[in-house]
């Protein structure tokens, strides 16, 4: 028995396809608690969990509900992890003891889901965006804990790109220090969230699920650990001008400066602020893109099985 085997339930389907040995995805929560408002939020993480079910694979919705590590959430631990919204935890490495301890509720980050999930030896997550190094790094520090947990955790992460509230430039150039592969699918140049251009270049691109799972197959045998972030660009329909975001982006941290607001609290609220500055058109975004990295992370589970 592993020692944290008494700290974590598993959902039925999650077990049945553990046992079988049959594909499963894993799936973050602050989207739900964080990311968009209820019952958006709600309906949103029922589609993506129904898009990955179509595709054959067993999604896991990874939380930490009444002090008790979740993956795969029932209907009433969804319910109440979306009715939560930022009354939750947001959880990162640090958080995981605390949140356990005192039997409280949070939604897990990138760099959180990525730890539970190697845990129960699920390799494949998919996520909207990663956090990264912030605009204005170099005074306040403030690079975001997936970074170092793509270094170190054996997990490939299917996102849209870095957010697009961050300096791209410098979130690159510290995955590259930490030996993080960046993949681009179908595409050249990465992708930053909303947008589907960022002014960078991937480090490969590789154009179908089947090559990613080769490389990756590659990387666990060789004993190569950490992860590799695979970006996905939003569907183009739904994407918005790069020109555009950055102008509302550099406003919503003016604003956010002004008022004090910076750490954990930070990315829910240059988000929210976009958001409306967008005029509900970034949250349209961010639901379309979520649906398309799981898609796209559920045939790469399946191509790894195969």
């Amino acid at each position: 028995m592993h020692r944290w085997s008494e700290w974590i339930d598993l959902g039925e389907d999650v077990q049945l396809a553990s046992d079988a040995g049959a594909p499963v995805l894993a799936l973050e929560s602050t989207i739900i608690t964080h990311g968009m408002p209820f019952p958006r939020n709600l309906e949103t993480a029922q589609q993506v969990e129904q898009a990955v079910r179509d595709l054959g694979v067993t999604p896991a919705t990874i939380a930490i509900i009444d002090g008790r590590i979740k993956v795969g959430l029932s209907e009433a631990d969804m319910q109440a992890l979306a009715k939560s919204g930022r009354r939750a935890r947001k959880v990162s490495r640090r958080d995981i003891p605390f949140i356990i301890t005192n039997k409280a509720i949070g939604g897990t980050t990138v760099a959180a889901t990525m730890i539970i999930a190697a845990m129960v030896n699920i390799r494949v997550f998919a996520t909207g965006g990663i956090g990264g190094v912030h605009r204005g790094a170099e005074t306040s520090m403030d690079v975001s804990a997936d970074l170092q947990e793509l270094a170190r955790t054996d997990v490939v992460v299917v996102c849209a790109g870095p957010k697009s509230i961050l300096d791209i430039g410098m979130t690159l150039e510290y995955l590259e220090t930490m030996g993080v592969a960046v993949v681009g699918f179908q595409c050249d140049e990465l992708p930053a969230f909303f947008a589907t251009r960022s002014g960078f270049q991937v480090d490969y691109r590789l154009d179908s699920a089947e090559e990613i799972a080769a490389v990756l197959k590659t990387k666990w045998s060789l004993g190569l650990r950490g992860g590799m972030l695979v970006t996905n660009p939003v569907p183009a329909e739904f994407a918005l001008d790069s020109t555009d975001v950055n102008g509302m982006v550099e406003r919503a941290v003016t604003e956010a400066s002004e008022r004090g607001i910076a750490g954990k609290d930070l990315t829910p609220f240059l988000l929210q602020r976009v958001q409306e500055l967008s005029g509900g058109e970034s949250l349209e975004a961010n639901i379309q893109l979520i649906l398309n990295n799981a898609s796209l992370g559920a045939r790469i589970a399946l191509a790894i099985k195969s």
